[in-house]
Order: C-alpha cells, then structure tokens, then sequence
C-alpha cells in the first residue's frame, strides 16, 4: 500500500503518514469504541469535550500559547475570518492597516473595506506578489486598529520569516498555509488565525 502513496506537495492538503490514516479509519465507525463516529456524537458529550480539551492543551504546548490567550474552534475557514477580524477589531476607530503582499491579502483588504477603511501599509501587486517590501518603506498608520497580515501566500509563493514589527498596534496573522509549520512568537500577535483544513 505505501508503494501506491502519492506525494502531494501542493499548497493546502498534504499528505499524511500511513499511521494516521489508519487510526482515523479504524476511528471512522466506533472513535475509541463509542459506537459513533466523532462526526455523529454530540459537541456535549464527556468524550468531544475531552477531544476538544486534548486539543487546546497540544495547540497551547505546540506554539507557546500564553495562559491569557483563548483558543477557540470555529467554522468558515480562514475566509471568515477576513470579515470576522474587523467586524470585532475595527471599533470606533474604523480603519486597519494591511500588508497586502498576494492574493490572499487582497481578499482580506477587499472584506475590510466592507466595514471600514483598509489602508494599504505595504502592497506589493505591482510585482505581481513575488516579493515582501522592506519593513522601512511600510507605510504604519500608529492609529490604526490592527495590523493584519498573511504569513505565507501560497499563490506567488510569498512568505514571511520573521515576525513583522508594528509598534503598539495589536497584530493579526493569517496562519493558514504555515500553521503549525515552525515556532511563532503568539505574544507579538493580538490574533492568529487559520483553516484547519491544510
């Protein structure tokens, strides 16, 4: 059977160890012998809590987590989020600054704009997204409401290796193709989010 695995190294799903797939199939019908698959059990019950609780404590071992930061679970993806972040950071001071380095970002900066003004600190389109402007020629609003970013551009293949420095303004991190990929300082970030699809 290993013989027959392909080697996906598309951005996205990737492929996963034999060991894996073969805990989650033999999980599928009866998780841990429940009878049920984690699909069909209740989000009430004594055994999704404790998957969800396991989950938390990993995710906070893993990256670091400081104990005053929550970790919450949520559907939509990592598209949501680009209206979820200003819907609940905009506040009265109605603009954000982003560094729209591909297409990603420009999605983000695009949903913003729906609930108030996305500044452009950075925006990189006129390379057609294959590179990430010096952090010195930024254009920081200090009275922005956030900054928001995309850690990795899977599209041109544009990502960041360090951890863009922005002052007091509160940080927020488009994680979705790099979660989990290497260490993260959460603390420099008031918000990371990311589609647990990939």
């Amino acid at each position: 059977m290993a013989d027959e695995r392909v080697f996906n190294f598309s951005a996205g799903p990737t492929c996963l160890p034999i060991e894996v797939l073969q805990e989650a199939q033999q999980d599928f019908l009866s998780y841990k012998g429940t009878g049920m698959n984690v699909m069909e059990m209740s989000h009430r019950s004594k055994t999704f809590v404790d998957i969800t609780s396991q989950s938390e404590k990993d995710i906070r071992e893993l990256l670091a987590v400081p104990d005053d930061y929550k970790v919450f679970y949520m559907q939509g993806g990592a598209t949501l989020q680009f209206a979820s972040v200003p819907l609940n950071l905009l506040g009265s001071k109605g603009k954000a600054d982003y560094l729209m380095t591909g297409q990603w970002g420009e999605k983000a900066v695009k949903e913003c704009k729906k609930f108030g003004a996305a500044q452009l600190a950075c925006d990189t389109k006129a390379t057609k997204y294959t590179t990430i402007t010096d952090p010195k020629e930024w254009k920081l609003d200090s009275e922005a409401a956030y900054v928001h970013y995309c850690a990795n551009e899977t599209v041109n293949g544009v990502e960041f290796h360090y951890t863009p420095e922005v002052g007091a303004v509160p940080l927020v991190a488009d994680m979705s193709s790099n979660f989990l990929s290497r260490p993260i300082d959460v603390a420099k970030h008031t918000l990371i989010y990311a589609g647990c699809q990939k």
